[in-house]
């Protein structure tokens, strides 16, 4: 069901890159480099763009909204927002200023997407126990939803002190700060999405993207019975952009092999396999080839769960900057027109 103008945006987790000569750049250098990125993705026309938060040897960009705000002084119109920001290990009021500000020097372009995270550092890092993984995020997920009416707020947590009639500042010119929710694919975190009355994030980032067609059923059933007006719908899922089918996938491959390598080590996965990578590709959640190809691929994505936004994760571990251009240019240039040509020509699912 969509429920507003169909939205193309690109995210990136600042992966540690690659120079010419095979070597990791600087932190320093990917966090500028992701800059340009942005940049670039506003001169051809995508709409938003998403920074993930990460606080790891593999990632530069622990801290999105400084690198945001950075991006906002040097582009005109592409909504800025995270990918997620871990709520669970941060605290909701500060979430929401550092927003409210970046929302403000953008002229009005802020936006966040509220997530657990997939990785676990945070936790440790700031003091908080991963035994709470659940609990601090529906505790803090509660709080930030009464801080988005922008009103006093009268609140009381077990995990953190409560407030009362208190005001969080600056206020939004527009009233509201758009929030959507992350969600890995659990019916009860759709369900928190719906209840909390935010528009939901899926990340489908393996297998069959129409898998998923439950999960944003149930969401639109959810909010219809909670007597709450549509949402947007959105899907993350990573992909490369090259002039050809086989080019795209020689790029990739060697990239996507070392990052999701290097995480099975940390969690107990096996070597992935140029075939696993090679049917991802074909039929599942990597949108990787040609222009026409990846549209292809994402117009049947859009019809299929009837979303509201596609949000392209443009990196891929070590995968270097040039690269990541590319997919950026053609993404904006070459596949969005063709998405909605294509999407002209047939009827959107519906939920």
């Amino acid at each position: 069901m969509m429920s507003a103008p169909l939205e193309f945006a690109v995210d990136t987790f600042g992966d540690v890159t690659l120079d010419a000569d095979g070597n990791r750049l600087p932190y320093a250098q990917v966090i500028r480099n992701v800059v340009e990125e942005a940049v670039l993705a506003d001169r051809v026309g995508i709409d938003a763009i998403g920074i993930g938060e990460h606080h790891r040897d593999d990632f530069a960009i622990s801290a999105p909204e400084i690198v945001l705000a950075t991006i906002a002084g040097r582009t005109e119109r592409i909504r800025l927002g995270t990918a997620v920001t871990v709520l669970s290990s941060d605290d909701p009021v500060r979430v929401f200023e550092k927003f409210a500000t970046l929302d403000a020097v953008s002229n009005g372009r802020a936006e966040i997407i509220l997530g657990r995270g997939s990785f676990t550092e945070s936790f440790p890092l700031f003091g908080y126990d991963l035994a709470q993984y659940e609990e601090l995020f529906e505790e803090k997920l509660d709080l930030f939803s009464h801080l988005l009416d922008e009103g006093p707020v009268t609140w009381r947590g077990r995990l953190r002190p409560g407030l009362k009639d208190q005001h969080v500042y600056p206020k939004t010119e527009s009233g509201r700060l758009r929030t959507w929710v992350g969600v890995g694919g659990s019916p009860e975190s759709v369900i928190r999405a719906a209840r909390y009355r935010l528009p939901l994030m899926l990340a489908i980032i393996g297998g069959a993207p129409e898998r998923f067609a439950p999960y944003v059923d149930l969401y639109h059933r959810a909010l219809k019975q909670l007597k709450v007006d549509p949402l947007p719908v959105g899907v993350h899922s990573p992909g490369h952009i090259a002039e050809t089918d086989a080019q795209a996938r020689e790029e990739l491959w060697p990239h996507y092999k070392a990052m999701h390598d290097r995480i099975g080590r940390e969690r107990g996965w096996g070597p992935t396999t140029r075939e696993r990578f090679e049917a991802e590709a074909d039929e599942g959640a990597l949108y990787v080839g040609a222009p026409d190809t990846v549209a292809e691929k994402i117009a049947k994505t859009v019809r299929g769960l009837g979303v509201d936004r596609f949000e392209l994760k443009y990196s891929s571990g070590p995968l270097p900057h040039e690269k990541l251009m590319t997919t950026i240019r053609l993404y904006g240039e070459e596949v969005v027109p063709r998405v909605r040509r294509l999407l002209s020509e047939a009827p959107v699912a519906t939920g």
